[in-house]
């Protein structure tokens, strides 16, 4: 079939695109091509809401066939956090046929160069921007987000970490110029010379395991920092959350075909209930790179087992908050209130210990005790979610029963402070919603005095759950930010302090031990909240992740550059 885009055409509409993107993460400022509000798409080719919503109700009870080679069944079975039942189905592949097919094209695509790939790239991302509120009701009937964070951290933001990772992986490969004329001067004798080509050529194949939370913003780094630099790549879907990521392969495989060249550099595995097929792929010998973010428990098992890939992980952490004193009280609590409530605390980047002194902080309406700041959170939080149509949309639907058994058996951890309540969704009556609750727990307390507090603020609790630890003054906080960061890791941390010390002090733990931290965040910006272009999700120096999202490192190894030498 003949090309139907021409390098050349995609070159002139995206390179300015890619520039900018380029420029921004030199200067780590704000920049989105990616518009956050709904009422933005509507015109030059994209859906608005209702194209949008019916987009999506179309997909309902049909079969996404991509037409990839290997297939030798369908599977399926996403129920919605919201009760509905997708019943779409996808292709189950064999992989002994479909690794094979991924492997011939990249020879095409590496030769093609990396401004190529990054504008084919693009032209993906372009695409399905246009169906941001289509992917928005993937992402929430999959996720459980409310749809209004669907739509953001689904669409716009998850575009946005795309086009990071594309504008990474060109940068890192044009670090090296494609061709050098060398000339060693001899003396008197004729100058040794020779020309030089360097090709950046791909690992393989990679492989994408998707999250059921995130499934775009999460899954949009790995595969298009893959892909820019070559290599093919095979996306596993969570089975709860299989629609969005099916959808963006879809895509893939459309651009590459009119951009002329194989559109199997890109596929999806789906799985039957139960089948596991993560490891089994994991495992295989075509697989020479790894995105996974999830359980870090899977995740160890990938980085340990998985010898012949590059490995980057996403797992778990403990993230904490340091409550030291404050200057604004009333501005802290809000912005902690929002913090904990936003998607049911189903965050890696949502806080789960509160670390404040036994004998209070200071604050700019005079002392308060532990149990104030406690008690003044827990207000905070229903005074957010006292109205329940609010609640809906800041809450979203819990993920799945496993974070709705940590949920209830939370309570039973400590003394409650602030009790879970069910929240009924009148749009959506099967939909499991509750609010945050927060449990108090000492952190001098051990386990012979008849309490385990320390095992339960030590291990991750993932849900909305959070617990209030008394600690005795704010070095021993920062002693036990520092051992939580160490052992269990953290993708944020936060501090309120009026104190320089203590700030330096917290600080200080943070460099140490390589954990993202916020500072004084009193306004609208969150603690579980990053930006494209300019913050680094999680840092990869910590046991919470081996990666970042996204910096140098995180696309530098999924290529090599090899040098081929002439004499003149």
């Amino acid at each position: 079939m003949a090309a139907r885009l021409t390098t050349h055409e995609l070159i002139a509409e995206h390179r300015p695109t890619l520039d900018q993107a380029l420029e921004t993460i030199r200067t780590r400022a704000y920049w989105s091509p990616h518009p956050e509000h709904p009422k933005a798409y509507g015109e030059h080719g994209s859906l608005d809401a209702a194209a949008g919503k019916a987009a999506f109700d179309a997909l309902l009870g049909t079969r996404v066939d991509l037409g990839q080679p290997g297939t030798d069944d369908w599977v399926g079975g996403e129920v919605s956090p919201y009760g509905i039942e997708l019943g779409v189905t996808y292709p189950h592949v064999d992989a002994d046929t479909l690794l094979p097919a991924m492997r011939a094209g990249q020879g095409a695509w590496r030769d093609a160069g990396a401004e190529a790939r990054a504008v084919v790239c693009l032209e993906m991302l372009k695409r399905i921007g246009d169906r941001t509120h289509e992917f928005a009701h993937a992402v929430m009937h999959t996720s459980g987000q409310a749809f209004m964070m669907a739509f953001q951290a689904g669409g716009p933001h998850a575009q946005d970490r795309g086009l990071e990772a594309v504008a990474y992986a060109y940068a890192e490969q044009v670090r090296t110029p494609d061709t050098a004329e060398w000339t060693k001067p001899q003396g008197k004798r004729e100058p040794l010379a020779l020309v030089k080509r360097f090709t950046p050529v791909p690992r393989g194949i990679a492989l994408l395991i998707g999250c059921n939370t995130f499934p775009t913003w999460n899954g949009y780094p790995g595969l298009f920092a893959s892909l820019a630099t070559g290599n093919a790549v095979l996306v596993k879907p969570h089975p709860r959350a299989v629609l969005p990521l099916a959808l963006t392969v879809q895509v893939a495989r459309q651009v590459l075909t009119e951009a002329g060249f194989d559109p199997n550099l890109v596929a999806l595995a789906a799985e039957r209930p139960g089948e596991g097929i993560a490891k089994t792929l994991a495992t295989r010998p075509e697989i020479r790179i790894i995105d996974y973010t999830g359980s870090t428990a899977f995740g160890d098992w990938l980085e340990a087992n998985a010898r012949q890939a590059q490995v980057y992980t996403e797992k778990a952490g403990v993230n904490t908050v340091i409550v030291e004193s404050t200057d604004d009280y009333k501005g802290m609590l809000s912005n902690l209130a929002f913090s904990l409530s936003l998607y049911s605390g189903q965050m890696c980047t949502t806080p789960q210990n509160l670390l404040v002194p036994r004998d209070g902080i200071r604050t700019d309406q005079g002392p308060k005790s532990y149990d104030e700041v406690v008690a003044d959170l827990a207000r905070s939080v229903d005074g957010l979610l006292g109205d329940d149509a609010r609640a809906n949309a800041l809450l979203g639907a819990i993920v799945n029963p496993d974070v709705k058994a940590r949920l209830e058996a939370a309570a039973g951890l400590g003394e409650v402070a602030l009790a879970s309540r069910e929240v009924a969704n009148p749009e959506f009556p099967d939909a499991v919603v509750r609010t945050p609750v927060i449990v108090k727990l000492d952190g001098a307390r051990k386990y012979w005095e008849g309490a385990d507090d320390e095992a339960a603020y030590m291990s991750e609790c993932f849900g909305p759950v959070s617990f209030a630890v008394a600690v005795d003054s704010a070095a021993d906080a920062v002693d036990l930010l520092r051992r939580t960061v160490r052992e269990k890791g953290a993708m944020t941390v936060g501090a309120y302090t009026t104190d320089e010390q203590v700030e330096q002090a917290i600080e200080e733990v943070c460099l140490e031990e390589a954990a993202q931290l916020s500072l004084n965040l009193t306004g609208g910006v969150y603690v579980n909240q990053t930006a494209a272009f300019s913050d680094f999700h999680g840092s990869g120096g910590n046991p919470a992740a081996n990666a970042t999202l996204c910096d140098g490192a995180f696309v530098a190894n999924r290529f090599r550059v090899v040098e081929v030498r002439r004499e003149v």
